[in-house]
């Protein structure tokens, strides 16, 4: 532990983050949550992903790493060029946009003291440490709650601050075995599966923002700030997808929802099916069979008496093999206009070319280039949604380590010197 440094004051900071209207190429724009202020505490995918909407959103957000080492996402592929750099990650680069950057040793002092002056005027705190961390360090929300009543704390953790797992350390694949998605997903015959990549810590980022944002407008109404308790656990149990019905279901009849058998429970074509170029998928329903008659150019099949019992999967074989002929006469594209054009849904399955080029979304400008000072130009997933009248902007790269320690600390009366002996002594 080095020794308390003293610090200069809160309102040149204040100030600065009170500022007006954002200025986004000398043109002022107002964004929804232009006037939150926001310090992050969190790393790896869901606490960081939970701040990104939000800044997404226009909030003003400070994110404080570790001198030296950073966010771990730092060190998560893919990487530019594969290399394995700081400052080329993908993920931390998607993750962290529209946030400020600033290293904070917590387990100093100083680092201590200059976290909580930082928070004494923001309206939010996230957090993603195990539980009990940011206690032990002074951080927690009743003792930044003493000096700041409207703060709203949120605090991200496998299982919860509560409860008999608490303290149980887990990864995606624990979640995901917890939380009941695996036994939903996979092969009925075969293991239960996880979802791919990290989905489950995504969407407990998304869950985590949503609930920030109920606390926050609770204060902005009451002038009273709480605790937000977010379990990653618990976002898999409640999450709004099939097995919340199958949930239901068991807790109604005590019957389980089996996984489903591969290929759908009908003759009717469901899932991917191979083309010229590729795979389309295909889900339809039983009552669709003219339509999906037509669509193969044999209208005659539609009173076809072997086909009248659309659930008999003994004739889903012969389906499967008009359709599949069908396809491999087709390209990707020409498959789904044509089953489009005869009411049937039926897409391709894109590859990652695939989806950078596909008309839809350059129509729409989903993706965004970025100029990072390390990563140079780069193209990211923009905004999902369109906001009319404060459409949703890239404001700011990621930023590199430290990136941001001049501006913000500056701000708070920190000279040059000041940081240079800050920096010398390990604090940020």
């Amino acid at each position: 532990m080095v020794d308390e440094y003293p610090g200069f004051g809160w309102a040149p900071y204040s100030a600065m983050l009170r500022r007006g209207p954002l200025e986004l190429e000398g043109a002022p724009m107002e964004q929804p949550l232009s006037d939150l202020k926001i310090l992050d505490f969190t790393h790896a995918i869901a606490g960081p992903y939970c701040t990104k909407l939000l800044a997404d959103l226009g909030a003003e957000v400070v994110k404080i790493e570790r001198p030296g080492i950073g966010d771990p996402a730092r060190a998560m592929a893919p990487f530019l060029h594969d290399d394995p750099h700081p400052e080329k990650s993908g993920l931390f680069l998607h993750l962290n946009t529209n946030k400020r950057g600033v290293t904070l040793d917590l387990k100093t002092t100083s680092g201590q003291s200059l976290a909580r002056t930082l928070a004494q005027e923001v309206d939010a705190v996230v957090e993603s440490f195990r539980p009990g961390v940011m206690a032990s360090l002074g951080l927690d929300y009743e003792a930044l709650g003493r000096d700041n009543p409207r703060l709203v704390y949120a605090s991200i953790s496998n299982f919860g601050q509560t409860g008999p797992y608490r303290d149980y350390k887990a990864t995606e694949i624990v979640i995901a075995a917890m939380g009941w998605e695996m036994y939903s997903c996979g092969q009925p015959d075969r293991e239960p599966l996880k979802p791919g990549a990290t989905v489950l810590q995504f969407q407990g980022g998304l869950i985590a923002a949503v609930a920030t944002m109920g606390a926050l407008t609770y204060a902005r109404r009451t002038g009273q700030g709480q605790y937000v308790d977010v379990s990653l656990m618990e976002t898999q149990a409640g999450t709004i997808d099939r097995r919340y019905q199958s949930l239901l279901r068991y807790q109604y009849s005590g019957e389980y929802t089996k996984r489903a058998v591969p290929g759908g429970m009908s003759i009717m074509p469901s899932g991917p099916y191979p083309c010229a170029d590729g795979f389309v998928r295909f889900l339809t329903l039983p009552q669709w069979w003219p339509r999906l008659c037509e669509m193969l150019g044999q209208p005659q099949l539609a009173s076809d008496p072997r086909f009248a019992n659309r659930y008999n999967v003994e004739m889903k074989g012969e389906v499967d093999a008009l359709v599949m002929a069908w396809c491999m006469e087709r390209g990707k594209v020409k498959c789904a206009t044509e089953a489009q054009s005869h009411g049937i849904p039926c897409l391709p399955v894109n590859t990652a070319e695939d989806l950078l080029k596909d008309p839809q979304i350059q129509e729409r400008g989903f993706f965004v280039e970025v100029e990072h000072p390390v990563m140079g130009k780069t193209k990211l997933p923009g905004a999902p949604y369109k906001l009319k009248q404060s459409p949703w902007a890239l404001r700011r790269p990621a930023p590199t380590l430290g990136q941001h320690n001049a501006e913000v600390l500056g701000a708070l009366g920190y000279g040059p010197d000041d940081l240079v002996r800050l920096r010398g002594l390990g604090v940020i």
